[in-house]
């Protein structure tokens, strides 16, 4: 990677916050992204709906008890934002599936984070935590 390429991926803005691994936590992870994007002047959704599809899945399948997860933002000087949720629970490592065919059932989270995001992973640790992540390019989107 050049000097150039390294410059553009530097994050220009960057916030975290460690939040309870709870319901609770997940709204609260919602609403202050909501407040944070609004402060950089950047457009709610879709970054708003990723948070919480992420923020829900850390709490109900990332959980551990005394453990909380950690919501990341940044933002790069290339106009990409970057979602980050961090959790306890390395070893549950989260995969799009087939949804459930009744949708009262779960299954369609990370199907809408798919859909949502310009791309998004898991990256494994620092042991025993993952962290699952999302981009939102916002070149069009401004």
């Amino acid at each position: 990677m050049n000097q150039e390429t390294n410059t553009l991926r530097t994050p220009l803005r960057r916030f975290s916050v460690p939040l309870s691994a709870t319901r609770r936590g997940a709204r609260l992870a919602r609403l202050l992204a909501a407040e944070q994007l609004l402060s950089w002047g950047m457009p709610l959704d879709p970054a708003r709906l990723i948070v919480a599809e992420l923020a829900a899945n850390a709490a109900v399948h990332g959980k551990v008890p005394g453990r909380s997860f950690r919501l990341g933002l940044a933002v790069t000087a290339c106009g990409v934002l970057r979602i980050e949720v961090t959790d306890a629970r390395g070893e549950c490592v989260p995969r799009c599936r087939d949804a459930a065919p009744d949708p009262a059932e779960s299954g369609y989270g990370l199907l809408l984070v798919e859909e949502l995001a310009d791309r998004w992973g898991v990256l494994p640790g620092p042991v025993p935590c993952k962290t699952v992540w999302a981009e939102l390019d916002l070149g069009d989107r401004r």
